[in-house]
C-alpha cells in the first residue's frame, strides 16, 4: 500500500460532488500525462471524499475534473458507533487508485442494484460483465494489469463509465431513464431554488 492510500483516511479536503444533471458528467474524460504531486493530491482528496460520502468509488469526473481516473474500495466497513449518533467508524481499508484504465477480457452476466453519488436517491438493477481485466497506471506512471469480478467488476464498470460521459441511468430502459431524468432534474431546481 502506497503513502496515499495510507493516509486517505487522515487528511485529506472533501470535494465537491456534482450531480446529475451537471454537464461534466456527459463528457468523455482526457488521460492523465502528469504524473505529478497535483495527482497524487487529487487522488487522495478523491479517497477522503468518496469515504466520507460515503461511497465505494468515485471518479475524477464527479468532482469536476474531466481526467481519466477514479478510487474504489469495495472492502471497507462503515459502523455507527452508537445508535442514532450519526458519527462512523471505518475499517477494513482496501483502496485503489486507477490512472488511465482500460477494460479488457469482459465476460459473463451480472445484474446488481446500483447507486451512484451523482444521482442521490436512485438505485436501479443494472447488467454488467461480471469478470473483467483492467490494465491501468499508479499516481507514479507505472502500468498494472488485474482481473476483478462480481462486485469489483461491477464497481470499476460503473465509475469507467463515468470516464466516458455516461451514468447508469443511460443503462436502463427509455421509460425508466426519462423518469429518472425528470425526477433528478427537479430535485436539482428544488434544491437551487431552497438556496
Amino acid at each position: 500500500m502506497d503513502e496515499i492510500t495510507q493516509n486517505y483516511k487522515l487528511d485529506g479536503e472533501l470535494l465537491n460532488i456534482h450531480t446529475y444533471p451537471d454537464p461534466i458528467l456527459t463528457q468523455v474524460a482526457d488521460e492523465v500525462t502528469d504524473f505529478d504531486d497535483n495527482l497524487k493530491k487529487l487522488c487522495k482528496d478523491m479517497l477522503y471524499t468518496m469515504y466520507h460520502a460515503p461511497g465505494i468509488g468515485l471518479a475524477a469526473p464527479q468532482v469536476g475534473i474531466g481526467k481519466r481516473i477514479f478510487v474504489i474500495d469495495v472492502d471497507y466497513t462503515r459502523e455507527e458507533t452508537s445508535e442514532g449518533s450519526g458519527e462512523y467508524t471505518l475499517s477494513n481499508f482496501n483502496p485503489q487508485i486507477f490512472v488511465n484504465p482500460v477494460i479488457k477480457n469482459k465476460e459473463g452476466q451480472i445484474s446488481y442494484q446500483e447507486g451512484c453519488l451523482s444521482l442521490p436517491g436512485v438505485y436501479e438493477d443494472v447488467k454488467r460483465f461480471e469478470n473483467i481485466s483492467v490494465d491501468f497506471q499508479d499516481t507514479d506512471g507505472n502500468s498494472h494489469s488485474i482481473d476483478a469480478s462480481e462486485l469489483f467488476s461491477i464497481c470499476i464498470q460503473h465509475e469507467n463509465d463515468h470516464l466516458d460521459g455516461i451514468v447508469f441511468i443511460e443503462k436502463l430502459s427509455p421509460l425508466k431513464r426519462n423518469f429518472f431524468k425528470k425526477k433528478l432534474i427537479k430535485a436539482k431546481k428544488q434544491k437551487n431554488h431552497n438556496l
